[in-house]
């Protein structure tokens, strides 16, 4: 059974590209354009990890992060931060990476590999 990845993006040119790249390379995807879906998929779809942009609507992906990471079926999910905004790195201290837009697209795999196989 293929490795599932949630994104969450609001920009969705930019999930269907992560989504073409991810299934190119043998994973499922799921997404999500806000918070409040992104806690709807998170419970539907149990991912084995997230695609997290800081910069979304209503609530930035920080706080997102800071609750689900608190949910006990939630909080060991891996988090990969793809942001345009400055610093990335900071925002989400536990994140396995955090990746700049335009992302790299081989660094990006690599991480999803290492982290998930």
């Amino acid at each position: 059974m293929a490795k599932k990845i949630l994104i969450m993006d609001d920009d969705p040119t930019f999930v269907e590209y992560l989504t073409d790249f991810f299934k190119d390379n043998g994973y499922e995807t799921c997404f999500a354009n806000a918070a409040a879906e992104g806690f709807e998929v998170l419970k539907r779809e149990k991912p084995d990890i997230i695609t997290l942009d800081l910069d979304m609507p209503e609530v930035a992906g920080p706080l997102f992060y800071i609750k689900f990471s608190k949910m006990d079926e939630f909080k060991n999910i891996p988090v990969i931060v793809i942001s345009g905004l400055h610093a990335p790195d900071r925002a989400i201290k536990k994140a396995v990476a955090s990746l700049s837009k335009p992302v790299d697209r081989d660094a990006l795999l690599k991480v999803i590999k290492k982290t998930i196989g």
